[in-house]
């Protein structure tokens, strides 16, 4: 009885996170004004219409199967808005609004879709738990993504949204942090049945990882601006020749997130354009956070050198978080959908590691130098096989952290994100490290 009792909480709880989800994509479409629907703000995406569909369908997709008596309704739109795209390789999409549904069937669609899941997810009626918590931060994590489409958006086709004052903090004084030689937990036991994870995130394991140093905050604004001005982005030396081969084609002078106007370099934030702010966490793609690096004589740290110093401590003890148990909240970071824009890399003191690293978890992803690659012990979703194992190409790097856009549950210390080295959208900037 008391079995049953504590598994239907279990349930109750899972449909709440997943209604919050809910919430918080449809505050995101809701920004955008309905001429703008059928846009693609990136390139490489879709266009937005196809989201509105995707969430809807991946939740459809994924849990009809396993509730008996729910048939389909639409199978041509459960496989339209089935899945996003990655495309490595230099193709992008061609389709045009027209090749489209109109706005108001994709609604229909998902309004059916969601209330025929409701119906059916009742507690004690759905004992899944693993599916819901996939659909749940699946969703999640496009509430981030969506941020990226939306930030390359016009101005004028955006509702702007109330926001608390940003935090201001005293000057950023860059210095490196010593860690020494120790061991890094990456990934999470099998034997942990209580915490959710994805299939990369298994199984856990230690790595030995020699003495090294690394900067105790993220990289500014400030210093990527030292890095343009010494003319970073024409030298040839400090880029890899895939990476210069896409500077070049594309064109690429500056982060995404900057502008250059008469007055000098502007940010362009979620809802405005402000001058630069030198202390914020810069925010680029792999490939120019790698040119940096060899510009600065250091490197990206490895995702094992990430773990040790944020999660280690002289106690060879690795810490939940890298401040220590507490859950997250805001004295230790923006993040959750705290805010749209970032805070001063140093605006977090009480977020700071057990050898003084600060910054690690939100205000911003940052990129490593490992490539995105299965553990030991990796097993497929039965239910999602492609989720990882599509992306273990050797052209994906993995980032670690957090944004002001990233759920707290993805916090996680197994947590893995990952893009493409010339993805320049992504909330990711990074710190140094030397040997």
């Amino acid at each position: 009885m008391l079995a049953a009792h504590a598994q239907m909480e279990v349930q109750e709880s899972l449909l709440t996170r997943l209604a919050g989800a809910r919430s918080q994509t449809d505050r995101l479409f809701d920004i955008i004004n309905p001429a703008a629907l059928y846009q693609r703000p990136i390139p490489e995406r879709h266009r937005i219409v196809f989201y509105i569909g995707h969430l809807e369908a991946f939740d459809w997709n994924l849990l009809r199967p396993r509730i008996p008596g729910l048939p389909s309704f639409h199978p041509r739109f459960d496989q339209l808005f089935a899945f996003g795209i990655d495309p490595v390789d230099g193709g992008l999409p061609s389709d045009q609004p027209h090749d489209w549904p109109s706005i108001a069937e994709v609604h229909s669609y998902s309004r059916r879709v969601r209330d025929a899941l409701d119906v059916a997810l009742v507690p004690n009626g759905f004992e899944e738990a693993t599916l819901l918590n996939v659909a749940i931060e699946h969703r999640l994590m496009h509430a981030e993504t969506l941020a990226y489409m939306l930030h390359q958006m016009p101005l004028e086709e955006k509702s702007p949204q109330t926001t608390e004052p940003a935090l201001t903090a005293g000057p950023v004084e860059a210095r490196m942090i010593g860690i020494p030689a120790g061991t890094a937990t990456l990934g999470l036991s099998r034997h942990d049945t209580a915490t959710f994870g994805w299939d990369n995130e298994y199984d856990a394991h230690r790595v030995n990882v020699p003495a090294f140093e690394i900067d105790q905050y993220k990289v500014t604004n400030g210093q990527y601006l030292q890095f343009i001005d010494a003319g970073g982005y024409e030298d040839r030396s400090l880029w890899s020749a895939a990476d210069w081969q896409w500077k070049i084609e594309q064109n690429i002078s500056q982060p995404i997130f900057w502008k250059r106007r008469n007055s000098g370099w502007h940010c362009r934030t979620m809802f405005d354009e402000v001058p630069l702010p030198l202390a914020w966490p810069v925010y680029v793609s792999h490939a120019e956070a790698s040119a940096f690096a060899r510009w600065a004589n250091k490197a990206l740290p490895t995702e094992a050198q990430w773990h040790r110093a944020a999660y280690g401590s002289p106690e060879a003890i690795d810490r939940p978080y890298p401040w220590g148990a507490e859950a997250p909240n805001p004295r230790r970071g923006y993040f959750d959908f705290r805010r749209w824009d970032p805070a001063p890399v140093n605006a977090f003191p009480q977020g700071r590691s057990a050898f003084g690293v600060e910054g690690l978890l939100g205000n911003g992803w940052e990129w490593t130098s490992s490539v995105f690659a299965p553990f030991d012990g990796f097993t497929p979703f039965p239910f999602y096989a492609g989720y990882s194992a599509n992306f273990f190409d050797g052209k994906h790097y993995v980032i670690k952290g957090g944004s002001t856009r990233t759920a707290d549950c993805m916090l996680r210390r197994s947590f893995r994100n990952w893009f493409q080295p010339h993805y320049q959208y992504v909330y990711a900037g990074f710190r140094c490290v030397s040997q």
